[in-house]
């Protein structure tokens, strides 16, 4: 099967009546479980591109940007009921890329908070994009065939993510960055009295 056909008009007006149109020429309503799933690895992928914009590590860029591809290609996927796109060595790719990070990173004794460097903040947001695009393919799963790679990769996207926000509040770019921020839970205890 190859992919649907390729836009050259944006407004097609197809839509008008609230349904889209699938990679294989089939329509669907636009709150369909496929769409939303499709959707939310939509805004993943546009969260890498604003994370892409400020400043960071060249391997990191690097990896964001096959990344984004990859969402490309489970998207498609997504779009193409039975259809293969997102290939398991993708998978593979992002634990080696975990590994390697985390390796780098001090253990976590406290929980952190989503924030630190600007960079390290939009890592964050991606990472829970990543998750609600998963549970957005789990539920799709739940009634239609879905193939496994999909949902592991954004499994493991998410925790990438994670890792990379502690990577990039240590990269210091932009002068802000040292140390994860963490959760102080006895300082809201105290607060509380």
């Amino acid at each position: 099967m190859t992919m649907g056909q390729r836009l050259t008009q944006i407004a097609t007006r197809t839509g008008d009546d609230g349904t889209t149109g699938l990679g294989d020429g089939t329509r669907v309503p636009k709150d369909h479980l496929r769409v939303q799933a499709m959707g939310d690895v939509d805004e993943l992928n546009s969260g890498l591109g604003v994370l892409l914009a400020e400043p960071l590590p060249m391997d990191v860029r690097e990896l964001l940007v096959t990344m984004q591809h990859e969402l490309f290609n489970l998207g498609g996927e997504l779009s193409i009921p039975g259809y293969a796109l997102l290939k398991p060595e993708a998978v593979v790719r992002l634990d080696a890329a975990l590994a390697h990070y985390n390796a780098r990173l001090p253990p976590l004794k406290e929980f952190i908070l989503p924030a630190g460097t600007r960079s390290a903040a939009l890592a964050h947001v991606a990472r829970t994009v990543a998750r609600r695009a998963e549970r957005a393919v789990v539920a799709l799963a739940a009634q239609t065939e879905v193939n496994q790679a999909p949902r592991q990769y954004l499994n493991r996207l998410s925790d990438l993510m994670f890792v990379l926000a502690r990577v990039l509040n240590r990269a210091n770019l932009d002068g802000l960055g040292g140390d994860d921020v963490y959760w102080q839970s006895a300082r809201l205890a105290r607060d509380a009295t």
